[in-house]
C-alpha cells in the first residue's frame, strides 16, 4: 500500500526558508510524477510545483516561482520542496501526491498534476509564515 509522509512543516518569519520532505513506502517514486500542492484557510487546493517522472523537468505556478524548488532524490525514495523567501501568504497545509500512472509525456504528466489527477496523497503538513 502506498504510504507518502510529508514533514518539514512548521513556523517561519517572512523572507525565511523552510524544507519539505514527501517519503515514499510501499511504493517506488522514480517512475511517477510528484506534485506539491497547498491549501490555505477558505481556499482550494491548488497544485503549484510538479516534477516529472524521467528526466526531471519542473513546472512551476507564478506563486512560487523563484523561490520554491522541487527535486527528487531516488535512491531516498523521497521528493524535496525547498522553500524561500517566504510571505504570509504562504501559508497553508501541505501535501504530496504522486501520480498512479507510470511514466507518461510531460505534458500528459503536467496536466493531471496541476488538475490533482493524482492517486496517493500524504496527510499534509502545515506551514505558516508570520512575524
Amino acid at each position: 500500500q502506498v504510504h507518502l509522509a510529508e514533514s518539514g512543516g512548521g513556523l517561519a518569519q517572512p523572507g525565511g526558508s523552510l524544507r519539505l520532505s514527501c517519503a515514499a513506502s510501499g511504493y517506488t517514486l522514480d517512475q511517477h510524477a510528484i506534485g506539491w500542492f497547498r491549501q490555505a484557510p477558505g481556499k482550494e487546493r491548488e497544485a503549484f510545483a510538479c516534477i516529472s517522472s524521467s528526466d526531471g523537468k519542473t513546472y512551476y505556478t507564478d506563486s512560487v516561482s523563484g523561490r520554491f524548488t522541487i527535486s527528487r532524490d531516488n535512491a531516498k525514495n523521497t521528493v524535496y520542496l525547498e522553500m524561500n523567501s517566504l510571505k504570509p501568504e504562504d501559508t497553508a497545509v501541505y501535501y504530496c501526491a504522486t501520480d498512479h500512472r507510470s511514466r507518461g509525456p510531460w505534458y500528459q504528466e503536467l496536466g493531471r498534476c496541476l488538475r490533482g489527477d493524482f492517486g496517493s496523497w500524504g496527510q499534509g503538513t502545515q506551514v505558516t509564515v508570520s512575524s
